[in-house]
Parts: C-alpha cells; sequence; structure tokens
C-alpha cells in the first residue's frame, strides 16, 4: 500500500544533544526541547567558528 513511502537509506541518526534517535518533524533534533537548547547554545555564544588570526579587519 505505501510502497512509495521513502525509508531511511541508513541507520537512524541520533541527536546531537542528548544522543536519542532523530524526530522527523525535529530533525536533527529528537525533541524541541533539543532544539532549543541547541538555539540557546548559540544564542549565549557558546559555539564560536573560528576565525584565521591573519585577517584585516579591513584595513589593507
Amino acid at each position: 500500500m505505501d510502497e512509495h513511502v521513502k525509508k531511511p537509506a541508513g541507520p537512524l541518526k541520533t541527536c546531537p544533544i542528548c544522543g536519542k534517535p532523530q524526530s522527523e518533524a525535529t530533525r536533527p533534533f529528537c525533541s524541541s526541547r533539543c532544539r532549543d537548547v541547541d538555539l540557546n547554545r548559540w544564542l549565549k555564544g557558546s559555539y564560536v567558528i573560528p576565525g584565521r588570526d591573519d585577517e584585516a579587519d579591513g584595513e589593507e
């Protein structure tokens, strides 16, 4: 009956916050709670994307 439904190609991935299986509705997280925890970490500055020291601030 549901022959055209896509099935996962590999094993289910896990939530990057708690390690539980991902939820389709909140992917890549398992729940809205873990999604909010991740957003809070970004907003607080816990996650940092490193830059290069040799970059000038617009001055050449």
